[in-house]
């Protein structure tokens, strides 16, 4: 009986450690990363709704929306945008929702996240977008999904440079969309001079739609 109780008392305090906020969080806003963790949206929906902050941190800087995230749980991560979560939001080593979704493939979450006000102009820990590591691990759809993206933007300067981040890192300059439109017929359409410069240096090929 004593080995039993020393046992139980032990599992206890081992949980109690892995949910330890850090400095200046309360125990109380843990149960919406472990809700996250599982994919539990109707539990997400109710600690939400009791008032759990959406964007709490836990010990290591990650918020429930980051949580998600990494077990790829869709319908968690899309409650919590929903009610307001933070794409960007990074955590101690510099990742956020937005940059995990796409270095990992998670291509639903990173639909998600490019439609509520993901910053394309964020990088990584190692100085990287997103592109960078989804084109390293042969993300093919996040690649067209992330590059869709950038080409569909304003044609400034931070697109210019996250286009050459893109070649630079040697992603596919000649890979179409769902429609069969290239990079350089999107950025020729858009009269985006300097992205187009960019392709055709790397050997973009493809004429105006």
């Amino acid at each position: 009986m004593r080995r039993v109780a020393v046992i139980s008392v032990a599992g206890l305090m081992a949980m109690a450690l892995q949910l330890m906020p850090a400095m200046g969080q309360s125990v109380s806003e843990f149960p919406l990363h472990a809700a996250a963790a599982e994919g539990n949206v109707a539990a997400i929906r109710g600690l939400l709704s009791q008032g759990a902050a959406v964007d709490a941190r836990d010990r290591n800087g990650r918020t429930a929306l980051l949580v998600a995230t990494h077990a790829n749980h869709i319908a968690a991560a899309q409650a919590l945008i929903e009610a307001g979560a933070d794409v960007n939001a990074k955590d101690d080593i510099e990742d956020s929702p937005y940059l995990y979704a796409g270095a990992r493939g998670h291509l639903e979450i990173l639909r998600i996240t490019l439609a509520h006000g993901a910053d394309l102009r964020s990088t990584n820990r190692y100085g990287g977008t997103a592109l960078i590591p989804a084109a390293e691990r042969g993300h093919v759809e996040t690649v067209r999904t992330l590059l869709e993206a950038i080409i569909l933007g304003d044609g400034g300067q931070c697109h210019q440079q996250i286009v050459q981040l893109l070649v630079d890192a040697g992603a596919r300059v000649d890979l179409a969309d769902r429609d069969g439109v290239t990079p350089r017929a999107h950025a020729l359409s858009r009269d985006y001079a300097e992205i187009e410069r960019i392709l055709v240096a790397a050997g973009a090929e493809g004429r105006k739609p």
